[in-house]
């Protein structure tokens, strides 16, 4: 049987207990708030408060410059930094939906070589519309533009032409014989 010394009982009444000097502050011992600086696969999006594991942020999120301390100051920041992104977002919306109200006015005509019942000898696409809005100075782009198919035939079609996913313009497009000359 072993006996314990009072040596042996000494020694574990003075050793120094572990120092606590690399803790994260603002933190207890199961979790810390941290700011992400960074898209964090499974734990967050860039500017998102997450409570993670003292370690975890210490060893991992910290030195590799992913998250900051969530301190009242970076929380400050963090907020008035998304009011202006929401102010310019809200901006853009709003330059956007002056040019659709500005497009469903106008409309493009297209010349095209046809047989005699009107078929074209090709197509129109996406690409000659957006071609026809950009010579009229529309900031407008081929994949802005929605058919459900190439037009092959003269005539009116109404197009659609999707700026952002909430705003929408009906676009007149007129499709006619090419001027023979």
């Amino acid at each position: 049987m072993y006996q314990v010394g009072r040596s042996d009982a000494l020694k574990s009444e003075t050793m120094p207990k572990k120092n606590q000097s690399n803790t994260v502050t603002g933190t207890s011992k199961t979790a810390v708030d941290v700011l992400l600086a960074e898209d964090v696969n499974s734990l967050g999006q860039q500017g998102q408060i997450v409570r993670v594991k003292p370690g975890f942020a210490r060893n991992f999120l910290l030195p590799q410059g992913l998250a900051t301390v969530a301190t009242e100051h970076n929380k400050r920041r963090v907020e008035l930094h998304k009011q202006r992104v929401e102010k310019q977002h809200a901006d853009h919306l709003l330059a956007l939906k002056s040019l659709a109200h500005s497009i469903a006015k106008y409309s493009v005509t297209l010349e095209a070589k046809a047989n005699d019942e009107g078929q074209l000898y090709g197509s129109i696409g996406a690409s000659d519309i957006a071609e026809s809005l950009q010579g009229a100075s529309f900031a407008v782009q081929a994949s802005h533009i929605k058919l459900e198919g190439p037009l092959k035939q003269h005539g009116l079609y109404t197009v659609n032409v999707q700026l952002h996913e909430s705003v929408t313009a009906e676009l007149k497009v007129w499709v006619v014989p090419a001027a023979v000359g």
